[in-house]
């Protein structure tokens, strides 16, 4: 007889989902469609990892952002975030429904102007612009966010050489009870710098201030800090409108509205969490009507929101390659998707579906993308049933900053398509290739003979 080969057991931690109100666990249920679209119609025409945009949500988001702010004050601007997901397709989306353009730097200005967007419909922001694209704003009539002392040199001496008056606006940071405080770009308020900066705005005569700026940081959940931040901003505004008689144009708020993914160190999934647009612009606008200096019409309204819009239209759809047990008996699994293409994975709880039904109970699940480097985890607690090599599972909501930040490392990035109001697939960027990947390298001729090689004899 035979003996039988000894299996180790493992320990398969059953959980089912967060315990709701009435105490009985919440069964995963799969995601066969997106938008309408089977999964596996998706995978077996496109590949697999493969993102997905849903156009009527970006559409549908922009509306009910659009409509909280401008039922709440008179004139109100959107400027699509650039750097959230650059995509012309995603990026055109948000132009056609009405938004400028909020770019930071000469690669995105430069984008945005090929899209067909006017320079005076693109509000330049950033720590860094060089001489030659802040020449190109200039004279194309953007919108200027000053950041620093030496950009103001810079662009004295540039409007001093074209004889012309820049209109100009200043990014204020300070102290508002968002953490961390983001002391990296513009002006402060706190210490004085803001203000000694609107006094040599006031004095030179080569640039005009038409504008104030803040940009809080990234994920703000607290309303309370769009609330200061907005006071400080008008603050300054009445300052500047009492001792030199300058009427701003234009207030910006910035961005950094969330969406409803999780972050990691809350308790409560992010959708119970994050305020709703409307609650956003009830904390902006009020503060504003309560505190505008009396000026001949008010300014106008900038926001800068990226992920808020954009986030909820994202899915990427990958592959299980591999399944495999933790050290602790745990249950693992490889995906061909990792942190190359999920960036926002390091701070997210990203939610995982599977594509098809499943049995058995939901465990415990580490993740694991298919890169050769031990950080590349995408989850280490996503609660889904068994799954098997072939099959998919959909990661929602991924549609900022996983695209602009996606890195091409030991693999191929792969294609995006969008899905438009009646069905219809797009790809709007194709999958790499080694002729993609290899187009800007150059090899030496002198490199070029390897020859055959020592045998190492």
């Amino acid at each position: 007889m035979n003996k039988k080969s000894y299996i180790p057991p493992t320990i398969d931690r059953h959980v089912i989902g967060l315990m709701n109100k009435h105490a009985h666990g919440v069964q995963t249920e799969p995601q066969k469609e997106i938008a309408g679209v089977p999964v596996q119609e998706l995978v077996q025409e496109h590949g697999s990892p493969l993102f997905v945009i849903v156009e009527d949500v970006l559409r549908q988001k922009y509306q009910d952002a659009h409509r909280a702010f401008s039922t709440r004050y008179p004139r109100v601007q959107f400027a699509w975030s650039y750097k959230t997901n650059y995509l012309k397709a995603v990026c055109s989306v948000f132009h056609q429904e009405g938004a400028i353009a909020e770019v930071v730097s000469d690669f995105e200005y430069q984008k945005a102007r090929a899209l067909g967007v006017s320079g005076s419909d693109i509000v330049f922001n950033g720590p860094y612009k060089s001489e030659a694209i802040l020449r190109t704003a200039v004279s194309e009539g953007a919108r200027i966010q000053l950041d620093n002392l030496d950009e103001i040199v810079l662009l004295e001496r540039i409007a001093a050489e074209e004889d012309v008056v820049i209109p100009v606006g200043l990014r204020v940071n300070m102290i508002a009870g968002s953490e961390p405080t983001w002391t990296k770009f513009g002006f402060n308020y706190e210490n004085g710098e803001a203000g000694r900066m609107i006094k040599r705005l006031a004095s030179n005569g080569r640039l005009q201030l038409v504008g104030l700026h803040m940009h809080l940081g990234t994920f703000v959940l607290d309303l309370r800090s769009y609330r200061e931040g907005i006071s400080k901003l008008l603050e300054l505004a009445h300052w500047a409108k009492d001792e030199f008689e300058v009427e701003l144009e234009y207030i910006n708020a910035g961005g950094g509205f969330g969406s409803i993914n999780s972050l990691k160190h809350q308790y409560l999934p992010g959708h119970e969490l994050t305020p709703s647009f409307d609650q956003y612009a009830e904390a902006i606008c009020e503060t504003l009507d309560q505190n505008l200096p009396d000026y001949a019409q008010p300014p106008l309204l900038l926001l800068e929101t990226g992920r808020a819009l954009v986030d909820e239209a994202g899915s990427l759809i990958s592959t299980v390659v591999g399944v495999r047990n933790t050290v602790d008996g745990g249950r693992a699994l490889v995906v061909d998707a990792g942190v190359n293409l999920l960036y926002t994975s390091n701070w997210y709880r990203l939610t995982m579906t599977p594509a098809q039904e499943s049995s058995g109970p939901n465990s415990k699940t580490v993740v694991y993308g298919p890169l050769c480097m031990n950080i590349d985890v995408i989850r280490d607690d996503a609660p889904l049933p068994a799954l098997s090599t072939g099959q998919q599972i959909v990661i929602h909501p991924v549609g900022a900053y996983n695209i602009s930040q996606s890195m091409q490392f030991i693999t191929y990035r792969p294609r995006v398509v969008m899905i438009g109001s009646e069905g219809q697939v797009d790809v709007i960027r194709d999958r790499e290739t080694l002729e993609a990947v290899e187009a800007l390298e150059v090899l030496p001729e002198r490199l070029a003979d390897h020859g055959a090689g020592d045998s190492g004899a």
